[in-house]
């Protein structure tokens, strides 16, 4: 379970615990409720991470809702954007296994994380990843519920593919961007998992190639 859900769980069981006494124990029935919803709300199950080469994993769970090329600083790209509701695991995990470039957090809206404008408009923190000659790029975008984008990750981390990074909490979207040429395995419906459901497979980096030098003597 993410921290959060412990923190705030146990103070609503506390204000529970101390309305049944004073008030009336109906009166505790909301709290709990409330502390049963976001214990659950902040689960963090493991997933099995594939192995296979070249696999560019999800970043969150929830249901794709776009596959479409883009352009991010002239590389064209595949965006897949992955929409979470309050009822999917929000725990974000990184898509490959590399080193973290860049992290640019932007503040914004919190319109609804469906409307083609969210990418740009909402709260927003754009992740870049480099491994294995290869540049992979996902964005935590906020969402109607959402107020807080959390990355735990640092300029310079490396991080397993698969492996937490961050959470959105709350309905929110999650967008993977994947360099040209890459084999998209998602199409728009589709449920995905974080850590656990490959998005795409990027093709292996080509290996440096070396000018044969012939020997002379003399």
């Amino acid at each position: 379970m993410v921290r959060d859900g412990i923190v705030y769980g146990c103070g609503l069981l506390l204000v529970a615990g101390l309305l049944g006494p004073l008030v009336g124990w109906p009166w505790a029935v909301p709290p709990l409720l409330l502390a049963a919803f976001l214990l659950w709300f902040f689960r963090d199950p493991a997933r099995v991470i594939p192995q296979a080469p070249g696999a560019v994993v999800s970043a969150a769970d929830g249901r794709v809702t776009a596959v479409e090329p883009v352009d991010v600083e002239g590389v064209p790209c595949t965006r897949i954007s992955v929409f979470l509701s309050v009822f999917d695991v929000h725990v974000n995990r990184a898509p490959i296994a590399g080193t973290v470039e860049s992290v640019e957090y932007r503040r914004g809206s919190f319109g609804n994380a469906l409307a083609a404008g969210s990418a740009e408009a909402n709260e927003q923190n754009l992740v870049t990843i480099r491994g294995q000659g290869q540049t992979v790029r996902f964005k935590q975008i906020a969402g109607l519920l959402a107020r807080r984008i959390v990355f735990t990750r640092r300029l310079g981390d490396w991080v397993e593919r698969g492996a937490r990074v961050g959470l959105i909490k709350f309905g929110s979207r999650t967008d993977v961007f994947v360099p040209h040429p890459a084999s998209v395995q998602v199409k728009v419906g589709d449920r995905v998992r974080g850590g656990s459901s490959v998005l795409a497979f990027l093709p292996a980096p080509a290996e440096p190639q070396f000018e044969a030098v012939q020997s002379v003597r003399g």
